[in-house]
């Protein structure tokens, strides 16, 4: 092998760790937010562990970068897709630091599990006693989900990275739609969005928590918490009875509703935003989801029906159309205990959340799953295909959809979706068998897969500190895997396995 060969190689793996290290970096700079409320709050203790923690990162960060040296040049295709899968793996183990500091966790990986459970937006938690932790810990748990929504990468791109070849990491972490022309604008503009559902949703909640009659000491808290995990679909809540704790059918409503803002599309808030309000009605992305959802609730209500698990009408809105929202939009928030589900739901509701989260929310979001924009396109396909039948032979027909703007319905659009729906169901699949293999009933662990795979995070009760470290691992990969879909890991695995970086 050459030595110009050989330094190629060195280069682009220096550059994958240079835009890597200024992630890190990023990341245990915030870090520092909980432990300025550490200090607000004279919790010595979390100050020390936050501080120590974001050290240790920053430091790892700036080290990586500086032996990387500055890159010569713009990053390529493939250099996007490893930087977003070996940042999203540092940011994981980096971000467990304070967490295993923290004594909430039984090891080291169960606190790695929680960060890439909140960095993937899924919100499936092994941490111990969670109505007892404190309120630094809390923050910086729902600034691990909102920043994993809104993504790192973007992150990266808004505060970090300059613009050189920037587009090509945007898309590594599994967005692909610009909504200005420069992507470092694109980065600032989804965090401004972000920002100021933030003040607006923090307030939202806040009211209906006070009107529920919640101590107007801790609804500030919890408004900006519960805001935080319903916006980036994560799923964490500050107490162990999740949306249960509050008792309030108003603040669970708010707090759903948020969910489905954040589950929209980037793009198609920005043009709403615009005045173009005819989206709502031409959006292919958006007519699919709001389809999907009352094709899901169908199933959901008559499940629950037909095995009388709630009393009446009133109460199967509030529970099963709150938690079918839930898993449709990937949140992961819940009014009921998780062992609930597959004891008294039954097969037909547990079928329709089960698709629901598969199916997830829209591209360029906080949200999981295979997205409604590829289920649009392949619906559409084969519209399509069975209209061609129906013209004479000689008949040209050119197939088009709206998303954001008009396009072509390609070849290679609806092969690209279609590779992405399988993959996904690949992984759900594989997931929920090694589940059942290991005893656990097979509604259940179909349930779970689901909720893994899409990034939701509802459980049938197997996700649990006690059970198998390789189901943990499992459950890690399979979130890793789904947030970033598929190509980023696929490529870092073809990397490894090739010892180098393709031209």
């Amino acid at each position: 092998m050459s030595r110009g060969g050989t330094r190629s190689r060195g280069q682009d793996w220096r550059l994958v760790g240079f835009y890597s290290g200024r992630i890190v970096v990023g990341f245990g700079l915030l870090m520092l937010i909980p432990a300025l409320v550490a200090i607000g709050e004279a919790d010595w203790s979390s100050m020390l562990t936050f501080i120590f923690s974001a050290s240790v990162t920053v430091a790892s960060g700036f080290a990586m970068s500086i032996s990387a040296g500055q890159p010569q040049r713009p990053a390529q295709w493939y250099h996007g897709l490893l930087i977003a899968s070996v940042a999203w793996v540092l940011a994981t183990l980096f971000g467990a630091i304070p967490y295993d500091l923290s004594g909430y966790y039984l090891s080291y990986l169960d606190a790695a599990f929680d960060v890439m459970s909140g960095l993937t937006t899924t919100g499936l938690s092994l941490i111990q006693h969670p109505d007892a932790i404190s309120d630094a810990m809390n923050t910086y748990r729902f600034i691990v989900t909102y920043v994993g929504g809104l993504g790192i990468v973007v992150m990266a791109l808004t505060f970090f990275v300059n613009e050189g070849g920037a587009f090509k990491l945007y898309v590594g972490e599994a967005k692909d739609e610009r909504i200005l022309p420069n992507v470092r604008s694109t980065a600032r503009a989804i965090w401004r969005i972000g920002l100021l559902y933030l003040v607006v949703g923090s307030a939202l909640l806040f009211v209906t928590l006070v009107i529920g009659g919640f101590p107007i000491a801790r609804a500030p808290w919890n408004a900006v918490w519960m805001f935080l995990s319903a916006f980036s679909t994560g799923g964490f809540a500050p107490h162990s009875q999740n949306l249960l704790y509050y008792h309030n059918p108003i603040f669970e409503f708010a707090v759903v509703s948020i969910a489905i803002i954040g589950s929209l599309n980037f793009a198609f808030h920005y043009a709403l935003w615009q005045g173009r309000w005819k989206e709502a009605t031409r959006d292919l992305e958006f007519l699919t989801f709001f389809l999907s959802v009352n094709i899901m609730w169908l199933f959901v209500a008559i499940g629950l029906i037909r095995v009388g698990a709630y009393s009446g009408i009133a109460e199967i809105i509030r529970i099963g159309y709150l938690n079918l929202i839930s898993a449709h939009t990937t949140t992961g928030v819940s009014n009921i205990y998780a062992p609930q589900f597959p004891v008294r739901w039954g097969s037909l509701a547990m079928l329709g959340m089960v698709m629901a989260m598969l199916i997830g929310g829209s591209a360029t979001s906080t949200a999981g799953g295979f997205k409604g924009i590829r289920v649009g396109i392949l619906l559409r396909a084969i519209a399509e295909d069975v209209r061609r039948m129906l013209l004479p032979e000689r008949a040209v027909v050119r197939s088009r959809f709206h998303h954001i703007e008009d396009s072509v319905l390609t070849d290679a659009r609806v092969r690209g979706a279609a590779v992405i729906i399988m993959l996904y169901l690949a992984t759900f699949a594989t997931v929920a068998l090694i589940l059942a293999l290991y005893g656990y009933p097979l509604t259940s662990s179909l349930f779970e897969a689901a909720s893994v795979t899409g990034n939701v995070g509802l459980s049938s009760g197997i996700t649990q500190a006690s059970m198998a470290p390789v189901l943990k691992l499992l459950f890690m990969v399979a979130m890793w895997v789904g947030r970033l879909e598929f190509m980023s890991v696929f490529a870092l695995v073809a990397s490894l396995i090739r010892g180098r970086v393709p031209a």
